[in-house]
């Protein structure tokens, strides 16, 4: 699909009303991830990502991450990413916040918020930088530039390259723009060591912490141990109707249907998502595909599931239903 960045209407790079409340009031519920979608070429397809974000969106949607890990962000022009994110602004249409994600060097992840920003996002989802392996200084250089080009609200993401003392977080909560962290490391005593951080030196600030695992629902009852309730799910994208059963039991104490769906349903699936690599993106794709929505193929580095995989997965979502109506 060939995209003229220039052509693009202000219409469809519009921003959101300066009255819209800030991103972190808006941020509670399930957070959806949706993938991207291709056609047979190998072309975006955007069509189908619009129904997929659409669907998401009325299926239950707290919030829409454009464009981010489970969106095949690596794998994205800047004129497909605009695309992309204009997209899915016009079919949440303000009734759920849009973050996009931003990524690779300082330099580039600039550029990827301010057509972020003029798309109309809501905010960013600042990923690791490219390749190299920082030490503190320097990611705190590289996330307080970020935060100072960008009007957006900006969640840093701690994962791979990108890991931090509880110091460096107490900084970045410092800067009025950057509101959260997403923990991708699953390092419980670390994530309780940053919160306590924060408490202690920014009393009263309102920083907000997500579990952002592969699979942050076979965590959620630790997380929310230490107090992080906000997460993202991978399963919201091809099963809403599990993720959103979890969602609520989590939340209100239905510790029986927890139980029941991570025996059942959630531990079988990350059992099978670490049978092959990026799994955490492409049976995911191949779930979304399960269900009847046609996002095509993941694009390389990552490679499909294996066809046995496959099968797997559709018994698995089967099974997650069926444990629905045993409830």
């Amino acid at each position: 699909m060939n995209i003229d960045m220039n052509q693009m209407s202000a219409q469809t790079f519009r921003g959101n009303p300066m009255t819209s409340p800030a991103l972190a009031e808006r941020l509670d519920g399930l957070l959806f991830f949706p993938v991207t979608a291709f056609g047979p070429d190998g072309g975006l397809d955007l069509d189908a990502f619009r129904a997929h974000v659409r669907a998401g969106v009325e299926a239950g949607a707290a919030a829409v991450f454009a464009c981010c890990g489970t969106g095949e962000f690596h794998a994205l022009s800047p004129e497909e990413f605009g695309a992309c994110v204009a997209a899915a602004v016009e079919e949440t249409a303000g009734r759920v916040p849009v973050v996009a994600g931003a990524g690779y060097g300082t330099a580039l992840a600039l550029q990827y918020a301010g057509i972020a920003e003029r798309a109309g996002a809501d905010g960013l989802l600042a990923m690791p930088p490219y390749l190299v392996v920082p030490d503190q200084e320097g990611m705190l250089r590289h996330y307080t530039a970020l935060a100072a080009g960008t009007g957006l609200d900006v969640i840093v993401y701690q994962r791979d390259n990108a890991v931090f003392t509880p110091e460096t977080v107490v900084e970045l909560a410092r800067v009025p723009n950057i509101i959260g962290l997403k923990d991708g490391v699953g390092d419980l005593d670390l994530m309780q060591r940053i919160i306590s951080a924060v408490r202690t030196e920014l009393p009263g600030h309102d920083f907000r912490y997500f579990n952002g695992l592969p699979t942050a629902e076979l965590t959620g009852l630790a997380y929310r141990g230490i107090g992080v309730r906000l997460y993202s799910s991978a399963v919201f994208a091809f099963s809403p109707e599990i993720a959103l059963a979890f969602h609520k039991a989590l939340t209100t104490g239905d510790d029986a249907t927890v139980d029941k769906l991570i025996d059942g349903f959630y531990r079988p699936l990350v059992n099978l998502r670490n049978q092959g690599r990026g799994y955490a993106v492409s049976l995911v794709k191949a779930g979304v595909r399960l269900r009847g929505l046609d996002v095509g193929e993941v694009r390389p580095p990552l490679s499909e599931p294996a066809p046995a995989h496959v099968k797997e997965l559709a018994e698995l979502i089967e099974r997650g239903l069926a444990l629905l109506g045993d409830r």
